[in-house]
């Protein structure tokens, strides 16, 4: 990917390196803050690597090295988040972050620096969050007098207790890398130094297994967590039987009896 300094212009970029994809927030000179034209991006850029069947992990991550993003760009409040105005902006927030939320392939959050308000809405959104020793966390809603959507909560109750969205929410702290880890907001906390390398390990490992399998478990985990009390069985069970059905389980079976790896193929 181009060095950030090198990119003048906000923007989302998009790239492919192997099994993986990466969609970087590129707005360095903003602690890369999300414009209404970044928002309106990252469904497309999603939408792009769930097409393609060379991609089996998504990486979502900030440029250079200040910041994972400080959240939404402050710059367009005054014309993008006041009267009926917010109202568009709010349902480009939500695409985005439905996007992450909905996407059938694995996604990581690459947290270095700053993970602020919407910034951190969208990591919480990813299946994990890689933050580096560095990072810090909030959602400074309170300060700015922004009431913070009902929709945009489930996220962060699926990662910490009531409470303590209560404390990020109430107070707009900010917390630091091993406080964040503490609270449950991030999954696992890395030196700075680690941090790429972390993230494009765990990212090839987990390219590495049968797509259809870590689909198969993202669908149940997801279902379960979300509807605990009544969730849609047939679905799920429909997920898991369609693994044993797969060229993909032959392959791992052959595999296994002939002592090496499997090439997978998601079919």
């Amino acid at each position: 990917m181009a060095d950030a300094a090198e990119v003048a212009n906000p923007t989302l970029r998009y790239a492919t390196d192997g099994a993986v994809a990466w969609i970087a927030a590129d707005n360095p000179a903003r602690m890369n803050a999300l414009t209404a034209a970044m928002w309106k991006a990252i469904p497309d850029a999603v939408a792009e690597a769930v097409r393609d069947p060379n991609v089996r992990v998504i990486v979502f991550r900030g440029s250079g090295d200040k910041a994972f993003s400080a959240g939404a760009d402050i710059s367009e409040f005054e014309s993008s988040r006041t009267g009926d105005a917010a109202k568009t902006y709010d349902a480009l927030n939500e695409a985005a972050f439905n996007a992450l939320i909905g996407c059938p392939k694995p996604t990581i959050a690459m947290i270095h620096g700053f993970c602020l308000g919407g910034g951190l809405g969208l990591a919480l959104c990813c299946d994990m969050r890689i933050a580096d020793d560095a990072s810090q966390f909030a959602i400074p809603a309170a300060k700015l007098g922004i009431g913070y959507n009902a929709r945009w909560v489930r996220p962060i109750l699926a990662a910490v207790p009531a409470a303590r969205a209560k404390e990020l929410l109430f107070t707009g702290r900010r917390f630091r890398s091993a406080d964040a880890e503490a609270m449950g907001l991030i999954s696992q906390l890395v030196p700075k130094t680690d941090l790429e390398t972390t993230v494009r390990a765990l990212a090839l490992e987990i390219a590495g297994n049968a797509p259809l399998s870590v689909a198969a478990a993202k669908k149940v985990i997801d279902e379960i967590s979300r509807h605990p009390e009544h969730p849609d069985m047939p679905v799920l069970d429909a997920a898991v039987a369609a693994c044993f059905e797969s060229d993909d389980y032959a392959e791992g079976r052959r595999a296994f009896l002939e002592k090496r790896k499997p090439q997978f193929k998601g079919k």
